[in-house]
């Protein structure tokens, strides 16, 4: 949160049980426009929402429903003494119950994500990728090779991938000083990795950046050379990410998009389609016609 939110305010929700130990946290990043307050998702991170303590151990569908409804009043009750206008969060896929913020007057978008759940057997995952994927890695896949960055090197990969997005024309690009900041913590802290494709060379073609617990990967952005790039360095690219991967977490999440063509070219990962839910409140009718235009 801290590399996400610099020089903006972030803070925590807490619940608390009844030995005054963490029952479940939420964390958010707040802000202020024209005196109205906002939570709203920090860039570059797809996924928050609650987090829940559940340390009895068997516990019943009754009893874990029941629990998450009660610390999830106190959450609630925490965001409503903050007098929130615009309330917008995505949450993790692992939060399936939203119904005590729909009781409280929240709305609920499902989106999705594509994921590959377990790449330890890469043999396995290739295999199951669409045929035009499995042809077009191969073509490529022994005539180039790849390094990884270093953390001392982030300035690199953010004029890379400005310099990419912005020969197509994107507009509102994140900053480049936002860039580097986060992909040089992620890259300090073990908890990340820049790859880039080179061909024989030495010349770049295309470089990606994910971060990775023990769980999984997500892949955050990804780019090509304006000028060297060809049709199927991009998948070759994540291929040999994938494969750097399967030693270090259990399954690499694309972070999907909505949109039609980039959404097409995750599921042709041998992925899966994951629902996630993006849970929003406004104070008014006009807040939100305004929210839902940007």
């Amino acid at each position: 949160m801290e590399a996400v939110c610099q020089g903006k305010q972030w803070d925590v929700a807490l619940a608390y049980n009844d030995d005054g130990g963490v029952a479940a946290a939420m964390p958010y990043l707040i802000g202020k426009r024209l005196g109205m307050r906002y939570i709203l998702q920090p860039q570059l991170t797809q996924y928050s929402g609650p987090w829940y303590n559940y340390d009895a151990a068997g516990m019943s569908e009754y009893d874990r429903i029941s629990f998450e409804q009660q610390t999830t009043e106190k959450l609630i009750d925490a965001f409503d003494n903050l007098h929130i206008a615009v309330f917008r969060q995505c949450f993790s896929p692992q939060i399936t119950n939203w119904l005590p913020f729909y009781q409280h007057g929240f709305r609920q978008t499902t989106r999705y994500t594509y994921r590959i759940d377990d790449i330890s057997d890469t043999q396995r995952v290739f295999s199951m990728l669409t045929a035009h994927r499995r042809k077009k890695i191969n073509q490529w896949d022994s005539q180039l090779s790849f390094d990884l960055l270093q953390a001392d090197d982030a300035a690199w990969f953010a004029d890379f991938h400005t310099d990419y997005w912005q020969s197509k024309g994107q507009r509102n690009l994140l900053p480049h000083s936002f860039i580097e900041r986060v992909v040089s913590t992620s890259l300090r802290r073990n908890s990340g990795v820049v790859m880039r494709l080179k061909n024989s060379a030495g010349d770049v073609l295309a470089a990606a950046f994910a971060v990775y617990d023990s769980q999984s990967a997500y892949l955050l952005q990804s780019a090509l050379s304006p000028s060297l790039h060809r049709n199927g360095h991009k998948e070759t690219l994540l291929w040999k990410l994938i494969v750097w991967l399967s030693s270090r977490t259990k399954s690499f999440d694309f972070e999907g998009s909505m949109v039609e063509g980039i959404e097409y070219f995750n599921r042709s990962f041998a992925t899966r389609q994951v629902p996630f839910f993006q849970v929003e409140r406004y104070a008014n009718p006009l807040l939100e016609w305004y929210m839902r235009r940007k």
